[in-house]
């Protein structure tokens, strides 16, 4: 999808990036397409006067910048979005980082995290700063991705057996040991050591047994519904 650059010219950029090639790459690059880059940083500190000096419509910001490289952009972004929360924000990112996705994701919308792999395909680069300045919010596919597998692998029921998920599934409508066997066409005290196995496994607390189910059934509904 093309945008027109007089739509662009409105919207002023500033860009951090340790990168001097790319900081300087991704400024030509802008200006090309109609954008007005009003300031450059290579750090945190420096971005973040540049926000408050030109109050930018959006800021890009490398995620890894000095003088540690771990999560400097992460920390400024989140200032930006405290301090100026109408400024846009697209985070670069060299590599996928779930947990740093996910705390910038929550912090509301006008907000993107892309690899810098995407930068090459300059028309969805340009395309992804007008969604962001528009109120969007975008995500790399990749971390996309890692954050589903992430989800599954955090999946509390992934340690119960089919037949446990389907034993705790018919708990959870509320049946007794005996409905469930009913159910499932078993003895009851096959069903007595699903249970135990159930409780042992989701790793909860060494209470009464009917608590115990409780708190299991709310494990398996917290599960479904997330």
């Amino acid at each position: 999808m093309a945008f027109e650059a007089s739509a662009a010219l409105r919207r002023t950029v500033v860009i951090a990036d340790d990168d001097v090639l790319l900081r300087e790459g991704l400024a030509s690059l802008l200006d090309r397409h109609g954008f007005n880059v009003t300031g450059l940083a290579d750090d945190g500190t420096h971005l973040l006067d540049l926000v408050e000096k030109t109050a930018p419509d959006i800021a890009v910001v490398d995620i890894r910048m000095p003088p540690t490289h771990t999560t400097e952009g992460l920390a400024a972004a989140r200032e930006i979005r405290l301090r100026f929360p109408k400024v846009a924000i697209l985070v670069l990112s060299a590599f996928v980082e779930v947990e740093h996705a996910i705390e910038l994701l929550a912090s509301g919308e006008r907000i993107g995290y892309l690899l810098k792999t995407r930068v090459t395909d300059v028309e969805e680069f340009i395309e992804t700063l007008h969604r962001v300045h528009d109120g969007g919010t975008v995500v790399d596919p990749a971390v996309v991705q890692e954050l589903v597998a992430a989800h599954r692998r955090k999946d509390p029921l992934d340690v119960l057996s089919p037949r446990e998920r389907e034993v705790l599934a018919l708990m959870a409508e509320g049946r007794s040991n005996a409905g469930v066997a009913k159910a499932l066409w078993v003895t009851e005290g096959t069903i007595e050591k699903h249970v135990r196995s159930i409780l042992t496994k989701l790793d909860l607390p060494e209470t009464d047994e009917t608590h115990r189910r409780v708190l299991a059934v709310l494990t398996f509904l917290e599960a479904a519904s997330s």
